[in-house]
């Protein structure tokens, strides 16, 4: 005789409770599920009722946790991330040789995009879906196999393959300066500069980068500030300024004339980018082939 339909509490209430004991907020759960905080009051009250004890006590317009209701949000919250990653599993299976790479957009638009044609032709077997993002991967909340992302960016729980080194310099538009003439680190503060503005705040921008030679922003103009670096590089390439340019990112417009280095000075990163595994994902043949593939390709431009 099967039990569970008289043991199990009221499906319909478990996923209003594990947002509510997550969030310890029914209106930010309400928020998050799109119902009404009455329909999330609603449903808790009934899981109560079931069960036959409190869990939430709830003061002054707030609610707490009971010890029972902590108990109870861990197990539910366990079990349906499970069912959640058996469906993101079955969903997928028919493509199995599908694999997910999440990558910020800078690198994907000028690091990989340039190279991907690389990785079809030794694995033509192996299909690559492309997602791009500004934000850490701590906020990435879709389906991904392998991610790339700056060093030192929240990363989670999430497995760090392998790092790679990169350096920092200065760009700008060969036609920016006059007879293609060379700066110093004292004369970065008689040019307009380019700026890039991230939250968090992105591993090495010009005040860090300055700063390891021993100099300041202190001085120099106020410039033009931008929440994308491929924004900011474009404004170098079309003569607005110098930019903190990051080799991987900067050297195609560099090879191909769109930008120069005004500066000698260079700020090496030994661990500037970071490859990681899903956590709990499939150690798949086709993850394992992205991630060689990566790290040849990172690797060798060190």
């Amino acid at each position: 005789m099967n039990t569970l339909g008289k043991s199990l509490p009221p499906l319909a209430s478990l996923l209003p409770f594990e947002a509510a004991a997550r969030l310890e907020s029914f209106s930010k759960a309400a928020d998050e599920l799109h119902i009404t905080q009455a329909a999330i009051s609603r449903q808790i009250r009934g899981l109560e009722d079931n069960l036959g004890l409190k869990l939430f006590c709830r003061r002054n317009r707030a609610v707490f946790l009971t010890q029972e209701g902590r108990e109870l949000g861990r197990v539910v919250s366990t079990a349906l991330q499970s069912i959640s990653d058996r469906a993101v599993t079955l969903r997928e299976s028919p493509r199995r040789n599908r694999v997910v790479l999440l990558c910020q957009l800078c690198e994907a638009f000028y690091w990989l995009m340039p190279r991907l044609s690389t990785f079809h032709q030794k694995h033509p077997e192996i299909e690559i879906q492309v997602a791009t993002s500004t934000r850490p991967l701590t906020e990435f909340n879709d389906h991904f196999d392998v991610a790339l992302q700056s060093t030192g960016r929240a990363s989670g729980l999430h497995v760090l393959a392998f790092t790679a080194a990169d350096e920092v310099f200065p760009v700008c538009s060969p036609h920016y300066l006059t007879a293609r003439q060379s700066l110093g680190i004292n004369d970065l503060h008689l040019h307009t500069l380019l700026h890039h503005r991230a939250t968090p705040p992105h591993l090495m921008e010009w005040d860090s980068w300055l700063q390891a030679f021993g100099q300041t922003l202190e001085g120099c103009p106020k410039g033009s500030l931008f929440d994308s670096y491929p924004l900011m590089l474009q404004a170098a390439v079309e003569g607005h300024g110098i930019a903190m340019g990051w080799r991987r990112t900067a050297g195609r417009l560099i090879e191909n004339g769109a930008l120069v280095r005004p500066c000698a000075e260079s700020v090496p990163l030994p661990d500037a980018i970071s490859v990681f595994r899903r956590q709990g994902g499939e150690d798949r043949i086709e993850v394992r082939a992205l991630i060689e593939w990566l790290a040849e390709e990172l690797r060798s431009e060190s």
